[in-house]
């Protein structure tokens, strides 16, 4: 049997309310062991916490650029108005953020933030966000989750400035092998998920093949980036199998090696006893 990390996968997200032990259990049979949870909004918080008491389930906080309208940060904090509260106003998110990673140590990761360069009227706000977490996962020496989407350039190069001490990872990562090297430079590893398993994405799977072996970890974004041959169903862990089968044949090894070496990736960059 297998041994697997679902390295990114919202758990926690109303979709799993109805079957979510049960799928636990496919996933598990099918040799999916471990499970990292990222946060998304200041909501969701308790939720994801409230997985992170299980033994196969590990979590991180953090603030999504997705969900920008549902966050509420001092625009002084910031230095912009695009986001914010009312200075009065205690509901700050970044240090609510703050009191939680200092209040939950077992949280693994800051995360997940990034930037969506799909969004542009909101990429100023995006930015200042992202950099703060940043700056609070540097502070604790955490690693970071990172949601980038058309800005592999653009956050290689924030990361290089900021400069983190435990690197992170890129999550869902779609760019090419020279942007692939830029992020692996900078100690980061790389999320492979559904998007590998589509035989149209061909320069993102000679990407994978050239990966070194350390560079990647495999994750299923569940609910949401299914595998080919899934399209519009709900995603799930269960199917980190079949990312891991396609993953292992563009890189002509077996599934066993393959699983072995992502799974100590995952374990490394989040520190997971497993």
């Amino acid at each position: 049997m297998l041994m697997l990390i679902d390295a990114h996968c919202h758990l926690d997200f109303p979709d799993f309310d109805v079957d979510r032990e049960a799928m636990f259990e496919r996933a598990r049979s099918v040799g999916v062991e471990h499970f990292v949870v990222p946060g998304t909004t200041r909501a969701r918080w308790p939720s994801v916490l409230a997985l992170g008491k299980r033994d196969d389930t590990s979590v991180c906080l953090g603030l999504h650029p997705y969900f920008l309208d549902a966050h509420k940060v001092n625009a002084s904090r910031l230095g912009t108005h695009r986001l914010g509260i009312d200075p009065l106003d205690e509901g700050d998110d970044l240090d609510a953020l703050e009191a939680a990673l200092d209040a939950h140590p077992e949280v693994v990761a800051v995360g997940e933030c990034g930037i969506d360069a799909r969004f542009e009227a909101s990429l100023d706000a995006q930015w200042e966000l992202f950099k703060a977490q940043l700056r609070i996962a540097r502070e604790r020496h955490l690693p970071v989750v990172i949601h980038c989407v058309r800005a592999n350039d653009q956050v290689a190069k924030c990361l290089k400035e900021i400069g983190l001490p435990a690197g992170g990872l890129i999550h869902a990562f779609a760019g090419s092998l020279q942007q692939a090297q830029r992020f692996l430079a900078l100690g980061f590893v790389l999320g492979l998920g559904g998007a590998v398993t589509h035989e149209r994405a061909q320069r993102l799977r000679r990407c994978v093949a050239a990966l070194p072996e350390d560079g990647f970890v495999l994750e299923t974004d569940s609910p949401d980036m299914p595998p080919a041959g899934f399209k519009g169903e709900r995603n799930e862990p269960a199917r980190l199998a079949r990312i891991a089968a396609d993953v292992a044949a563009l890189r002509h090894v077996s599934c066993a090696t393959l699983a072995k070496v992502s799974t100590a990736n995952a374990a490394r960059v989040f520190k997971l006893a497993c």
